[in-house]
């Protein structure tokens, strides 16, 4: 069996691991786009949260994971299950994550006719995709600004609509997709169609480190994680639990979570000082304050959660100006600057 890097041992990088913990409470914030250099710990801190979360429950049998108590959302298979008469039972399953390659085809990721089951007992059935696999999840996408345009546009549709659709080979089925989506990239090799761009709830931007105690100290924990992965696992079991245990305690308390109306009015200042377009920003700052606020076991959030989400929420969300070289972050950490002194 091979261990997981824990999330706890990852040095640095707080503004990643804060989105992804705040993802990870409240899934409809919308997920994490991760910008910056290769060898910088992306995937290994997605990976690493995903091994941290607790287990779910799944319908037993159910080839989708489908949710034993979400009634209204449930694949085709379930509810045929139910109309016959069927008990569903649940049983405890890992919370998946889910890789998608840059090559991957359609048929891959959304689905497709199961051939070995029509060739040898001439059975027309389903063989569940990529999104299948991730619902409940987390669906990783390295290098996402180099997604073809087609799949791009086919998780724009699933994110919308928290289901996946198919009408092809003669088969009609939908199920379920929800899942937190997670793509990280390096600018310099693309840039992201600005669609896809805007569904992202967060993104934040992830260098090299320049402290050189802080480089000493990433090579020498992945070392001795690489040597030993077992025993440097084991000997962060107690960090990870007591994360565990705070990442449940907030997920059980991000619904009572109050945002005051003075704090929200401050939020949609921000978002008018930055001209974001829409109101996809405010409603982002609003989950994401809140989730963070769960995260330090308090029920009321304050202007000081506004600020340090600021960046992640709204920096990926402002209109390029041609006569402006100035970096979007740096719009954004302007701008509250600006409110704080006012």
């Amino acid at each position: 069996m091979r261990h997981v890097y824990p999330f706890s041992a990852i040095v640095g990088q707080d503004e990643m691991k804060a989105a992804l913990l705040a993802a990870a409470v409240d899934p409809t914030i919308g997920g994490v786009l991760i910008l910056g250099e290769r060898g910088t710990g992306k995937s290994t801190a997605v990976r690493a949260l995903a091994a941290l979360l607790p287990a779910i429950s799944v319908v037993t049998g159910c080839r989708f994971g489908c949710d034993p108590t979400a009634n209204g959302s449930r694949c085709d298979e379930c509810h045929a299950r139910i109309a016959g008469g069927e008990r569903l039972t649940r049983r405890p399953a890992a919370i998946p994550v889910v890789d998608l390659p840059l090559g991957a085809t359609e048929d891959r990721v959304v689905g497709a006719l199961d051939l070995e089951r029509a060739l040898s007992r001439g059975e027309r059935a389903f063989e569940p995709g990529l999104l299948a696999r991730a619902h409940r999840g987390f669906l990783y996408v390295d290098e996402v600004n180099l997604l073809e345009d087609h799949l791009v546009d086919l998780l724009l549709d699933v994110a919308a609509t928290g289901e996946n659709v198919v009408e092809r080979d003669g088969l009609s089925l939908r199920h379920p997709a929800r899942f937190v989506l997670v793509g990280s990239g390096n600018p310099e090799e693309g840039e992201l169609r600005p669609q896809l761009l805007d569904r992202f709830g967060l993104a934040v931007t992830v260098g090299t480190p320049t402290n050189l105690a802080e480089r000493v100290e990433i090579v020498r924990r992945r070392d001795e994680y690489d040597r030993d992965a077992a025993a440097f696992a084991q000997r962060w079991t107690r960090v990870e639990a007591s994360l565990r245990r705070r990442i449940q305690r907030a997920r059980a308390l991000v619904t009572r979570v109050e945002v005051p109306d003075a704090v929200m009015e401050k939020a949609a200042e921000l978002c008018a000082r930055l001209q974001t377009d829409g109101l996809r920003g405010e409603l982002t700052l609003l989950r994401v304050m809140r989730a963070l606020a769960a995260l330090d076991a308090v029920t009321v959030v304050t202007t000081d959660h506004l600020w340090r989400v600021a960046t992640m929420a709204l920096g990926h969300r402002l209109r390029r100006d041609p006569l402006d070289e100035t970096r979007a972050t740096a719009r954004v950490d302007r701008a509250v600057a600006e409110m704080q002194r006012a």
